[in-house]
């Protein structure tokens, strides 16, 4: 593991974090196989210290698990640009993770419902009027073909990067320097 370079940005309230993944809507997933990288956008749910995300039991994501389980996984969400008469002092509030660990494919039919349940219930809360049922995940297969596979990264280690807003230097569409230098 590198350590933050920029230890003015570390965020190590776990709170914080917590609440940053549960919330966050996008991930980024880092795979390599032999010297070619591979990084897809997913939906995601932060559970029991670990990234769950699911997809095609096939494909080349599968394939680049298969042979090389080590991953990343990025989040990161802007907040918006902070302005400053110094251009090089121009800035972005933030907050993004970064997790490494491996992966593994969940097997446990009780382990993948549940993370699958809290994954609808962070992307379309409410919607469904009855829990998403175990036979859901067994039997699905979809127009291409392929059943869900639900994928796990423990995490073996995680940092924290941020920039908090400042509401005083934020930019909005028609602010000037002349608005910071008054």
């Amino acid at each position: 593991m590198f350590p933050i370079r920029n230890q003015k940005r570390n965020c190590t309230d776990t709170v914080k974090i917590q609440d940053f993944l549960e919330h966050a809507q996008t991930g980024f997933l880092g795979l390599s196989l032999e010297d070619v990288p591979y990084v897809v956008p997913l939906n995601f749910v932060w559970l029991n210290e670990a990234i769950y995300f699911h997809g095609a039991d096939k494909g080349r994501k599968v394939t680049y698990i298969e042979h090389n389980p080590l991953a990343c996984f990025t989040v990161s969400e802007s907040y918006g640009t902070l302005t400053s008469p110094i251009p090089a002092a121009t800035d972005t509030a933030y907050m993004s993770v970064i997790i490494e660990g491996s992966l593994f494919h969940v097997t446990d039919i009780n382990e993948a419902t549940e993370a699958m349940q809290i994954m609808l219930d962070k992307y379309v809360p409410g919607y469904y009027d009855r829990p998403l049922e175990r036979s859901h995940l067994e039997r699905y297969v979809s127009y291409l073909g392929s059943k869900t596979a639900i994928y796990k990264l423990t995490a073996a280690s995680l940092t924290a990067k941020e920039k908090e807003v400042a509401l005083d230097r934020m930019f909005y569409e028609g602010k000037t320097v002349h608005a910071d230098r008054v």
